[in-house]
C-alpha cells in the first residue's frame, strides 16, 4: 500500500470513529439515561407508572391520533405525488411548496393559527360555538396539528421514486385495458410500496413524538386531550421524575422500533432490486 492509501485508510477510520463518538454522546447517552432513569426503582415501578389512569388515556390518544393523522397523511401524500410526479399543471411549484412547509415553520406557529382560527376568539370561533363544534382543545384540533407536521414524509417519500420509474408501466396498462383502480392497485401501489411504507412509518413516528403543535391547541387537560409527550412534561413538572422517564422510554422505543422497521424495509428493497437486476 502507497503512503497515499495507508494516509486515506487513517483518514476514513478517524472519520468514522468521530462519527461513532458524535453519535454515542448526541443519540447513544440520552437513550441509556432515559432506560436508567425508568428503572432505577425497578420493573414494579415502572410498570405501576405505565398503568397510571391518565398515562393509559395519554397513550390511548396518542395511538389514536397517530392512526387518524398518518391515514390523511398517506392519502394526500400518495395524491399528491401521483400528480406532481405524472403531470405538468400551473401550480405544480406551488403544490411542492406547500408540502415542503411544515419543515421550514414551527410546529408553535401552526398551533397558534389553529387557535387564531378555530378558537373561541378566532375568525371561525363563533360560528362553531354556534353550532356547538370544538376544534381547538379537542381531539380534532389535535389531529389537524398532527397532520400539518406529518404532511410531507409520505409525499416526499414517493415524489423522487415516482418520477424516476416514469408512467410506461401505467400507460402500457391502460392501453391493455385496464381501468384507472386496476392500473393503480397493480402497478402504481407494488412498485411504491416499499417507500410508501417508510413514509408511513416516518409519518406515524413523527405523529407520536410531536409536541409544539400540540401543546398550543390541546389545553393540556388531563385524562382528555393530554398525548404522550405532554404527559412526560405533566409528570416532570410534578416532580414524578421516574414516572416521566417511563413514558418517556415508551417513545423511545417506538422510535427504536420505527428505525428498525426502516432499516428492514431499506434492506429488503435493496435485496429485491437486486435479484431483479441479476440476469437469468
Amino acid at each position: 500500500m502507497t503512503a497515499r492509501g495507508r494516509d486515506g485508510a487513517l483518514a476514513r477510520r478517524m472519520l468514522i470513529g468521530l462519527a461513532v463518538v458524535v453519535a454515542g454522546i448526541v443519540l447513544g447517552m440520552p437513550l441509556a439515561i432515559v432506560l436508567v432513569e425508568a428503572f432505577a426503582r425497578g420493573p414494579a415501578a415502572y410498570l405501576a407508572a405505565l398503568a397510571d389512569q391518565d398515562t393509559l388515556d395519554a397513550i390511548r390518544l396518542t395511538v389514536l391520533v397517530a392512526l387518524c393523522s398518518v391515514t390523511v397523511t398517506t392519502v394526500f401524500g400518495v395524491a399528491a405525488a401521483w400528480c406532481i410526479a405524472r403531470f405538468d399543471f400551473r401550480g405544480r411549484s406551488l403544490l411542492l411548496t406547500v408540502i415542503d412547509l411544515p419543515f421550514s415553520v414551527s410546529p408553535v406557529i401552526a398551533g397558534l393559527v389553529q387557535v387564531l382560527l378555530f378558537g373561541r376568539r378566532g375568525w371561525l370561533g363563533p360560528f362553531l360555538e354556534t353550532y356547538d363544534i370544538r376544534i381547538v382543545f379537542a381531539l380534532p384540533g389535535i389531529v389537524l396539528a398532527t397532520v400539518f407536521v406529518t404532511l410531507p414524509f409520505v409525499a416526499r417519500e414517493l415524489i423522487p421514486l415516482m418520477q424516476e420509474q416514469g408512467a410506461e408501466e401505467e400507460e402500457a396498462a391502460l392501453s391493455l385495458g385496464a381501468s384507472g383502480w386496476q392500473t393503480f392497485w397493480r402497478v402504481t401501489l407494488p412498485n411504491i410500496r416499499f417507500a410508501l411504507l417508510t413514509g408511513v412509518l416516518l409519518a406515524n413516528a413523527r405523529a407520536m413524538g410531536e409536541f409544539g403543535a400540540v401543546s398550543v391547541v390541546s389545553g393540556h387537560i388531563r385524562g382528555a386531550t393530554n398525548t404522550m409527550p405532554l404527559q412526560v412534561e405533566i409528570l416532570f413538572n410534578d416532580y414524578q421524575i421516574e414516572a416521566a422517564f417511563a413514558v418517556a422510554s415508551v417513545l423511545a422505543l417506538l422510535a427504536l422500533v420505527t428505525l428498525g422497521l426502516k432499516l428492514a424495509l431499506e434492506r429488503h428493497q435493496s435485496g429485491t432490486h437486486a435479484n431483479e437486476e441479476r440476469p437469468t
